[in-house]
Parts: structure tokens; sequence; C-alpha cells
């Protein structure tokens, strides 16, 4: 009788400890929120108060996408952000690591109606990964975007590309720039 009541209170501590990782589980998904269609969901703004409101964050897998608007903040309230050494300068590739490095030339980029610049960058330096830094313009305010994760995977960039034009970033967008 007495190994009888042993293997039971065994399974019986095996069970509630299963349950109880399910639960953390389910609570953990539950706090990041639902995803989208396309799996992107939305996660606290992880970077430390500076002198711009915090932004809104994304993650999907391994892929994080921050966006935030700096109103006021354009150098060129005319042409907008038109140089890799302006996007060096604006975009919050800094936030991730202080020690980012250009990967290449920038090119034109597109968020939405918003034209401007992207650049790749290097950051991390025991572990080196890869950051796309996006800045775009509206008259004199700028919005600063990052992609952050394997920007090498042509399918997991366009992901991002697209959750930056999809209807919840802009509709964000447009609140965050209304009337200016």
């Amino acid at each position: 009788m007495r190994r009888r009541f042993v293997v039971q209170a065994t399974i019986t501590g095996v069970l509630v400890a299963a349950t109880a990782g399910l639960a953390t589980i389910a609570h953990e998904r539950m706090a990041e929120g639902p995803a989208d269609d396309a799996g992107w969901r939305t996660i606290a703004w992880p970077f430390p108060r500076d002198g711009f409101p915090p932004g809104r964050a994304w993650r999907r897998g391994t892929m994080e996408v921050y966006v935030r608007p700096k109103l006021g903040f354009c150098g060129n309230c005319d042409t907008g952000g038109v140089t890799d050494e302006e996007v060096d300068r604006v975009t919050d590739v800094d936030l991730l690591d202080q020690r980012f490095a250009p990967a290449n030339d920038g090119s034109f980029a597109r968020i939405g109606a918003l034209p401007g610049r992207s650049r790749l960058y290097r950051y991390g330096m025991s572990t080196p990964r890869h950051a796309e830094g996006i800045a775009v313009s509206q008259k004199c305010d700028l919005v600063a975007a990052v992609i952050a994760g394997d920007l090498a995977d042509e399918q997991q960039r366009a992901s991002a590309y697209r959750l930056l034009d999809s209807s919840t970033v802009q509709a964000w967008l447009a609140e965050s720039l209304e009337g200016r």
C-alpha cells in the first residue's frame, strides 16, 4: 500500500507541475496580446525614456520593429532626411547598442506615403547582429523606425515592411502626426 501511495503522489506532483507550467505559458501569451494575421504582436516599448515620447513596438519570432514619431525634429523641412549621415543621426539604432556601425550605403525607403531613407547597421560586439534604421518625414516631423532581427531573410524583412505599411501602424502614425 505504501508503494501505491508513493506512485500516486508522484503522478499527482507531475500533473500539478505540468498544469502550473502550462498556466505560466498561457499567461505569457495572454500578456503579449493577440497577434495580427501575419503573426506580429504588440510589445511594450523596451527602451528608457529620452527626449521623445515612447513609440510602439512589435515582435514576430526573432524579428522586432520599433517605430516612433519625433515631432519637429526633421533637419530639413523641405526635403526630409536625404543623406546617410542624417539617417545615422536620427534613427534609434543607438537604443539597441551605442556601438553600431553602418554595414552599407543607405537607400530610398518609404513607410506608407512618407518618403525617406533606410540603412543597414551592425551592432553587438560579442554576437554581431543587424538592424535596419529607417527615417521618413512629413513636413518638419520625423518618423524613425528600426527593424531588428534576421535581415538576411528577405521574407522576414518584407514582412516587417508590410507591418510598417499596415493599417495598424499607418492609423497610429496618422493620429500621431495629426494636424502637423
